[in-house]
């Protein structure tokens, strides 16, 4: 069966001295893996739209059990981001976890929406890292089917406190007063708690409009990146990565 398709290509992985095998985040089918004939000529115009973070339309030819991307033509080339190494390991990590988190074999399309305006933001540098990163982390485990409970807390059913508790762990809230001191949370002020909740329950088109002082930012990754560790329960190389060198 043939088809054509917009996807992002989110793993690379060279095949013999001409040809590729790609991870792909396609809006029709999810993630899918693909072989390239005559990827890594140059001349070939599959060379620069198969290669990691190109946003393309593509044709593939599906059988049974494998894709193959007969044609490729680049819609944009995050190229950008190369030049800023720390930006470019922070885009390889979100490559990671829309590898981990988005679906296969389904339509895909608020997931690549998602992963394609995180990495515009990053690559232009209209929002800071450290708030575009816990956007895309909430939201793409929401959309999965993973959103924790953030409205209230769990056992009185406070919407506000001074100081809330999130519980990465099974992903709730709780005040400080039915908050026991022996359980681990990560306490957060009122503004951190409204930014939490707005990486989840907001607009997709006001998802990136908010802002916090550099603390606030700080904690709100720390609950992003704990959730997603419970979660997956996976070490993330990437972004060990970017952390060693941020």
């Amino acid at each position: 069966m043939k088809f054509r398709t917009d996807g992002l290509i989110i793993k690379e992985q060279n095949i013999g001295e001409n040809d590729r095998l790609v991870f792909a985040l396609t809006k029709s089918n999810g993630v899918i893996r693909a072989f390239v004939k005559g990827a890594k000529n140059i001349k070939n115009q599959k060379c620069a739209a198969t290669s990691l973070l190109s946003y393309s339309r593509l044709t593939i030819y599906k059988s049974r059990d494998s894709y193959i991307i007969g044609e490729a033509r680049s819609i944009r080339i995050f190229s950008k981001l190369r030049s800023n190494v720390k930006n470019m390991c922070l885009a390889q990590y979100f490559c990671e976890l829309a590898l981990t988190i988005c679906p296969r074999e389904q339509n895909s399309d608020n997931f690549l929406s998602l992963v394609l305006n995180s990495l515009y933001l990053l690559s232009e540098e209209k929002r800071s890292p450290d708030l575009i990163k816990p956007c895309l982390e909430m939201r793409l485990v929401s959309l999965a089917g993973y959103m924790p409970d953030l409205t209230m807390c769990r056992h009185c059913g406070e919407y506000y406190a001074d100081t809330m508790y999130f519980l990465p762990n099974i992903g709730v809230l709780e005040c400080a007063s039915c908050h026991p001191k022996s359980v681990g949370g990560i306490a957060l002020n009122p503004s951190v708690l409204t930014a939490l909740r707005h990486t989840i329950y907001a607009d997709d088109d006001k998802l990136f409009s908010f802002s916090l002082p550099q603390e606030g930012l700080d904690l709100l990754n720390v609950c992003s990146e704990n959730y997603l560790k419970y979660k997956f329960e996976k070490d993330f190389k990437t972004l060990n990565f970017y952390k060693a060198i941020s």
